[in-house]
C-alpha cells in the first residue's frame, strides 16, 4: 500500500508548543531546538507527513533505509519511536502523539496546525481587494485564524469527539487482542519455540563481578540451546546483552527478539556460595510459568545450571502441550581448582565477546590460566583456539603467527571432548584459513551445527565459508539462520553485507553497511563499505570513508587508500599511500594480502601476483576470498592467478 502524503508546510505545530520544521529538519518546543537524532527525526517527519494514517513498519524501513536491507531494522524502528516519545514526553499506554497499532505500525494522532501567516497592511487604492485576495490564496492550503471564542468552541467539540472515538477504538482493540491471543497458538520459528535468556542481574554489589553474571547468562544460553535444539531455539548472547540494565518492557523485548518465552534471573556470589534466582515468563499473556531460587555451594554451579535448563525445557513443553523425554546430561561437581578454572574461563569469554584485538589478547591470557588450573578443561582450550584463529584477522598481522597455537588448542579440546561445537568450529576456521582444506572445514562446520543447531556463531562462520566457495544463495540462507538466533548482532549483519558485496550486489551491500553504522558508527567491519563504493565508481565516498573510519596506524588504512586512489586514476596519491604502507611493513609485519590490494588498485599486476605468492607462502587467510572478491577481477585472466586459485583449492 502506498501512502499519499499530506501537504508539507515548511513547519507544522502540534501539541501545546511543539513545532516541526521540515526545511531545517528541526523539532522545536517554545522556540527552543530539541536534540533529536537523524533516524528518529526522519521517522517523526514521515509520521507527521502522513498524520492520521496507519504507517506500516515496512513503509518506515523502505523510507529510512531503502529496500532489501538485511539488518534487523525492527529494533532500530523501536528505538527511534522510543526516542521520539522521550522527547515528546508521550506515554505509549495513553499516547497523545504516536499510537502503536500492534503488529502493524504507527499512527500520528495529534491535531496539526500550520503557522498562520500575518498579512501586512497594503497602502493604495486596492488595499482591501489585495488583502482579500491574499487571504483567499492563503486559505487554499493554510488555515486562517478564526474568532477566538469560535475557535475554542470548535476545538472543544473536536476534542470530545476524538476522545469518544478513542475510547471506542481502545475497547474494540482490547476485545480483538484478547480474541487473537486466545485463538492463535504461540508463534514458532521453523517448528520451534523461541526463548531469550535475559542478562542475569549481578546482585553481589561488586561491579567487578559483572563477568560472572554475564557468564551465567551465556552458560544458560549454551545449556538450553543444546538441550532440545529441534524444538527450542535460544537467542544468542550478543542480542540479549543489548538489554543489560535496560528499562524496556518485557513485551517490547520479546517483540524485538521474536521470542515467546523469556527467562529472567539474578546471581549473588559469596566466597564459596552462589544464589541464583530465575523465572520463566510466557509472553503471550505474561504468565509466570516457573520460578525457583537456588542457594548452593559454588562446587555445584554446573549441576544447578543443568537443573535449571532441564526444568525450563519441561515447562515450555507443557505450555505447548508436548511431552518428550529430555536428555539427562550429568554435570560434575567442581573441586576448588576446577571452580577457579571455570571462573577464569568466564573472564576469558567476557573479553572474547568484545571482538577487539585487545579483547582477544586478554581472553587468551585468561584461557591460558584456566588450562593451567585444569589441564583437562576442553572449553578453555576451545576458547584459546577461537581467539588465536581470529586475532590475526582483526590485527592485520600474518596469519601464521597464531595458527600453530590455534590448531593445537582446537585439537586438544576435541581430544578432551569431541562433542564440543565450539572446538569443531574453531578447527574448521584453522583448516579453512590456513590449510585451504575446504572439505575438512565444511565437515567440521556441519558437525558443530549438528551438535548445536542453536550455535549462532557456527551458522555465521559457515555462511562465510559458503560465500568463499561462491555458493551465495546457500551463504545468505545460512546468514539468515545466524540472524534469527542473534538478531541484534552487528558482526553477523556486517558479514551479510560482505556476502552481498562478493555476490556483486553493491547497492544492497552499501545499504547493509550503512544500516550497521546507524547502530554503531564506528563498527570496524562496516569499514569495508569502501570496496563496493569503489566498484560503483563512488571514489570520493570511498576515500572519505577510509579517512574517517580506518585509523592511520592500521595497515588497512593505507592499503585501502592506495586501492581507492588507484582505481580513481589518482596515481600520485595512490603511490604515496603505497609508500606509507611499505614503510609500515618495514616496522611491523603486515599480512601480504594487505599489500596485494594496494598494488591491485594501482594496476601493477606483476607486483600484485608477487605479493599473492608471498601470501600463499605464509598461508594468509586473506586468500580465502580469492575466488569471489571483486578486488581480484583485474587479475583473473592471468594464468599465474588461475594457477594460484588451483593451489588454494578454489577451482579444479
Amino acid at each position: 500500500m502506498s501512502l499519499e502524503p499530506a501537504t508539507i508546510d515548511d513547519s507544522l505545530k502540534f501539541g501545546d508548543d511543539f513545532e516541526l520544521d521540515y526545511a531545517a529538519g528541526q523539532l522545536r518546543r517554545s522556540g527552543r531546538i530539541l536534540k533529536v537524532e537523524r533516524i528518529p527525526m526522519e521517522v517523526l517527519m514521515f509520521l507527521v507527513q502522513h498524520r492520521g494514517e496507519l504507517v506500516t513498519r515496512e513503509q518506515l524501513v523502505e523510507k529510512i533505509w531503502g529496500k532489501d536491507v538485511y539488518l534487523d531494522t525492527d529494533n532500530s524502528i523501536n528505538g527511534a519511536i522510543r526516542k521520539i516519545r522521550q522527547v515528546l514526553k508521550d506515554d505509549p499506554e495513553q499516547p497523545r502523539f504516536i499510537q502503536t497499532i500492534t503488529g502493524k505500525g504507527y499512527r500520528f494522532i495529534a491535531p496539526v496546525i500550520s503557522p498562520v501567516i500575518a498579512i501586512a497592511p497594503v497602502t493604495g487604492p486596492d488595499t482591501e481587494q489585495d488583502a482579500a485576495a491574499a487571504v483567499a490564496q492563503s486559505s487554499s492550503d493554510r488555515p486562517v485564524r478564526e474568532d477566538s471564542a469560535a475557535w475554542f468552541r470548535r476545538r472543544r467539540v473536536l476534542a470530545i469527539s476524538f476522545f469518544a472515538a478513542a475510547i471506542v477504538l481502545i475497547a474494540g482493540w482490547a476485545v480483538y487482542r484478547q480474541w487473537f491471543e486466545f485463538q492463535v497458538p504461540p508463534f514458532r520459528s521453523g517448528g520451534r519455540a523461541m526463548l531469550a535468556v535475559l542478562p542475569f542481574e549481578n546482585l553481589t554489589g561488586d561491579a567487578g563481578q559483572e563477568y560472572f553474571s554475564d557468564g551465567m547468562t551465556e552458560e544458560m544460553i549454551t545449556e538450553l540451546g543444546s538441550l532440545d535444539p529441534e524444538h527450542l531455539g535460544v537467542i544468542a548472547r550478543t542480542s540479549v546483552m543489548h538489554y543489560k540494565h535496560s528499562q524496556e518492557q518485557l513485551q517490547q523485548i520479546a517483540h524485538e527478539l521474536g521470542v515467546q518465552y523469556v527467562l529472567e534471573g539474578s546471581v549473588r556470589r559469596d566466597a564459596d556460595r552462589v544464589r541464583i534466582t530465575a523465572q520463566l515468563i510466557q509472553m503471550k499473556d505474561q504468565t509466570h510459568l516457573w520460578a525457583r531460587e537456588y542457594d548452593r555451594d559454588t562446587k555445584d554451579l554446573l549441576v544447578v545450571q543443568s537443573e535449571i535448563a532441564k526444568e525450563i525445557s519441561g515447562e515450555i513443553q507443557s505450555a505447548l502441550g508436548e511431552h518428550r523425554p529430555i536428555a539427562d546430561v550429568s554435570q560434575p561437581t567442581l573441586s576448588p581448582e576446577a571452580f577457579e578454572a571455570y571462573n577464569l574461563y568466564l573472564k576469558g569469554q567476557y573479553f572474547w565477546n568484545q571482538r577487539t584485538v585487545k579483547g582477544f589478547q586478554e581472553a587468551i591470557r585468561y584461557f591460558h590460566q584456566a588450562t593451567e588450573k585444569d589441564s583437562n578443561y576442553a572449553r578453555a582450550f576451545a576458547g584459546l583456539a577461537a581467539s588465536y584463529a581470529l586475532i590475526g584477522t582483526y590485527s592485520g598481522a600474518p596469519s601464521g603467527e597464531y595458527v600453530a597455537q590455534a590448531r593445537a588448542a582446537a585439537l586438544r579440546a576435541l581430544q578432551l571432548d569431541d562433542k564440543l561445537p565450539e572446538a569443531h568450529a574453531a578447527l574448521a576456521l584453522v583448516v579453512q584459513n590456513y590449510d585451504y582444506d575446504w572439505q575438512t572445514s565444511d565437515k567440521e562446520f556441519k558437525r558443530a551445527l549438528e551438535l548445536n543447531p542453536n550455535y549462532a556463531t557456527g551458522h555465521h562462520w559457515y555462511a562465510e565459508h559458503l560465500a568463499w566457495l561462491g555458493r551465495f544463495d546457500d551463504a545468505l540462507r545460512e546468514s539468515e539462520r545466524a540472524r534469527q538466533l542473534d538478531p541484534l548482532s552487528l558482526i553477523i549483519a556486517a558479514d551479510n553485507g560482505a556476502i552481498l558485496y562478493y555476490s556483486r550486489q553493491y547497492d544492497r551491500a552499501i545499504a547493509q553497511f550503512n544500516a550497521v553504522r546507524e547502530l554503531d558508527s564506528g563498527f570496524p567491519r562496516a569499514a569495508i563499505i569502501f570496496a563496493p563504493y569503489v566498484q560503483k565508481g563512488m571514489f570520493a565516498e570511498a576515500e572519505a570513508d577510509i579517512e574517517q573510519h580506518m585509523p592511520g596506524d592500521n595497515p588497512w588504512h593505507w592499503s585501502s587508500l592506495a586501492y581507492a586512489y588507484g582505481r580513481a586514476g589518482n596515481r600520485a596519491r595512490a603511490e604515496y599511500a603505497l609508500d606509507k604502507l611499505l614503510d609500515l611493513n618495514q616496522r611491523q609485519l603486515v599480512d601480504p594480502i594487505v599489500i596485494v590490494i594496494a598494488y591491485s588498485g594501482i594496476g601493477n599486476n606483476d607486483q600484485a601476483i608477487a605479493w599473492l605468492e608471498k601470501a600463499f607462502a605464509q598461508h594468509s587467510n586473506g586468500l580465502t576470498g580469492l575466488k569471489v572478491d571483486p578486488i581480484y577481477d583485474p587479475l583473473r585472466d592471468d594464468p599465474r592467478f588461475q594457477n594460484l586459485l588451483r593451489r588454494v583449492g578454489l577451482i579444479e
